[in-house]
């Protein structure tokens, strides 16, 4: 609890240094700041973990681990960041203090334990989001984002709120043990309308997790909001994403399976497809991404339709692999924008000779991402495809491995770009020290995960 307040408290403390015109001191206050957060968050992992608050929250490892993973990218996407606001106003407090209040509701969502508290998480979270995403405020494409994401966004807040009044009016409570006991107690005589709230569900977080066919907003808001946003987006929320569906449907749904896994194996399957067919024919690398996410988002899912002991393991593994890469693959697209003016695959032609450092971090990331071995992406597919395999679901992985080979043509395109297609025009690419801490730390990890696995494979 006292990491939710330490993030809590930390953008006030952010918009008082701006207020005070202490600009250089908001990077150092807000890094150290999550640190600490993270630090408070570690030393809670021995404890003897029980519901607080009358059962509104659970700290429990699962909750923990998560916020770090969480907390961590956060830190990394905060480190680029350096000199990225100034570029949009000279009032950068307010941005930071946007992001830890996102930070802050995601901490709820990966830890509570009713589900009153599951919606505020998302609500703060996501009015924090829609704000972020159209901060160019002269960009037309900024702004639609945001117009869009809070559109969209609102029509499933209403599912996912309606779905909650659903479980509460056929269980009687919001408190997950409570909606657990009564799925176990009622096997036979479950109210109708309880399913019907499932689905909703379903529904209002397939769209939080940007899965198909409730995937509409995500390439359109990617690629309209700044960069560094969409980097957040990617990673750290749909990390919180996935581990607030995996905890409610393993706490409460687990023993009617039945009813809601083979919704959930259309939804997987359609994800898959949908993100990695789309993205071959991008010719944007930021738009790539955003299909690319959404498939990611279709692998991630594989924990829940292959629910089991194993399975927070393998969304922690796939999500941490997944993180990294995509800041590397974020962080190096902002410093092509900006000498460029361009995220299209073009841009990055012949970057493995104008910056030969960018372009193996890059290279380092798009083969994670693509799930070869040696990296913590492959890993990571490696723990979800075992996780499938040992509950029979045999023919999701293999159209999963199909899919994922589909992968390796749109994240090989940039690196064919950076190694084979030479520009006479381009100049050498800048790399400020911050970006190349993040891009180096992170690109070392991924091989780190990728040879030794067990360093976190068992962190739940």
């Amino acid at each position: 609890m006292n990491t939710l307040i330490l993030i809590s408290v930390l953008p006030i403390v952010l918009l008082y240094l701006g207020l005070y015109k202490a600009k250089n001191a908001l990077l150092p206050v807000t890094v150290i700041g999550l640190l600490v957060a993270a630090g408070l968050a570690v030393a809670q992992w021995n404890s003897n973990a029980q519901p607080i608050y009358h059962d509104m929250m659970l700290f429990d490892r699962y909750a923990i681990a998560f916020s770090v993973i969480t907390i961590v990218s956060t830190i990394l996407i905060v480190l680029l960041s350096k000199g990225f606001f100034e570029r949009i106003s000279e009032h950068v407090a307010e941005y930071y203090a946007i992001m830890l209040f996102a930070l802050a509701g995601i901490v709820v969502m990966v830890s509570y334990y009713n589900l009153v508290m599951l919606f505020i998480g998302i609500e703060i979270m996501s009015v924090s989001l829609y704000i972020l995403a159209g901060i160019r405020k002269r960009d037309v494409a900024s702004n639609e984002a945001s117009l869009k994401y809070f559109l969209m966004g609102a029509f499933s807040t209403g599912f996912l709120l309606f779905g909650i009044a659903l479980l509460y009016g056929a269980s009687g409570s919001f408190n997950l043990a409570v909606i657990r006991d009564y799925t176990l107690t009622h096997p036979r005589n479950i109210d109708p309308l309880f399913y019907v709230g499932i689905l909703m569900i379903i529904v209002g977080l397939c769209f939080k997790l940007g899965a198909a066919p409730f995937h509409f907003w995500t390439p359109d808001v990617y690629e309209g909001s700044p960069s560094l946003i969409t980097a957040f987006m990617s990673t750290v929320v749909k990390t919180a994403g996935i581990a607030a569906f995996l905890r409610l449907f393993s706490a409460c749904f687990a023993s009617i399976a039945d009813f809601w896994m083979p919704v959930l194996l259309v939804i997987t399957v359609v994800t898959l497809f949908i993100g990695n067919i789309t993205a071959l024919y991008q010719h944007s690398f930021k738009r790539m991404l955003a299909y690319s996410s959404i498939s990611h988002a279709g692998y991630l899912l594989f924990a829940i339709v292959a629910l089991g002991t194993a399975s927070a393991n393998s969304v922690f593994m796939y999500a941490t692999a997944y993180s990294i890469a995509s800041i590397i693959a974020f962080g190096v697209l902002i410093l092509v924008q900006q000498q460029s003016g361009s995220d299209d695959f073009d841009s990055f032609n012949g970057l493995g000779k104008s910056n030969p450092f960018l372009a193996f971090v890059l290279t380092i990331a798009m083969l994670s991402l693509a799930g070869i071995p040696l990296t913590a992406g492959f890993i990571g597919k490696f723990f979800m495809f075992s996780g499938a395999i040992s509950r029979y679901h045999i023919w999701l992985v293999v159209i999963a491995v199909i899919n994922a080979i589909i992968s390796i043509y749109y994240y090989f395109k940039v690196i064919i770009a950076m190694y084979f297609r030479n520009t006479a025009e381009r100049v050498a690419l800048a790399v400020p020290g911050y970006f190349g801490f993040v891009l180096g730390l992170s690109a070392f990890v991924t091989i780190l995960i990728g040879i030794y696995p067990g360093i976190i494979s068992n962190f739940i």
